[in-house]
């Protein structure tokens, strides 16, 4: 059975998130033929010579030396270079995101994801909404946040707790 690889995963080597000359990237090689693609577009033909990375198991015992290698490869060129050159190449990647860049990101702003809501006095925040769009019943937040403990009378309450338990845990700072 796979054991936990930290972020890595635990079968698949190389996935994960990779660091480039301006941020991070995350890379999903599955199998063979897309390692092989990998190393192509990566500019890495050496590595698919490699006997120490030459099979799955072999990716998997010499993991933290095969990163190393991907990271020398990746300091060149850009987050953005990255991804479409895998993307082209029929390798899965992807940016991974600052917030900010969450929100600015073209398909976030088109799918909707991003809503905004009414905050504190007339500050409006945004927010992620829910991730799948119904045509019948479509996602909008209505409301903000709650701010810190203020449902949490109400909560204890539908758990059983009757008004004196709730007082007594307020009393003890338990709650």
């Amino acid at each position: 059975m796979a054991q936990q690889a930290g972020n890595n995963h635990p079968t698949t080597i190389p996935t994960g998130a990779f660091k480039t000359r301006d941020g991070y990237i995350n890379i999903a090689t599955t199998g063979g033929k897309m390692w092989e693609r990998f190393c192509q577009a990566l500019g890495a033909d050496a590595l698919l010579e490699n006997p120490d990375y030459r099979t799955a198991e072999a990716r998997s015992k010499n993991r933290d030396a095969l990163n190393a290698e991907i990271a020398s490869y990746l300091q060149d060129r850009s987050s953005a270079e990255w991804v479409e050159h895998f993307n082209e190449a029929g390798v899965p990647s992807g940016p991974i995101y600052s917030i900010d860049k969450v929100f600015a990101d073209p398909q976030v702003k088109h799918l909707g994801i991003a809503q905004k809501v009414d905050g504190k006095g007339k500050r409006k925040l945004t927010l992620v909404g829910q991730p799948i769009s119904l045509s019948r019943t479509p996602s909008h937040l209505a409301a903000p946040p709650p701010k810190l403990g203020e449902h949490t009378d109400a909560v204890l309450k539908e758990f059983g707790f009757s008004a004196r338990q709730i007082k007594a845990l307020h009393k003890a700072g338990a709650v």
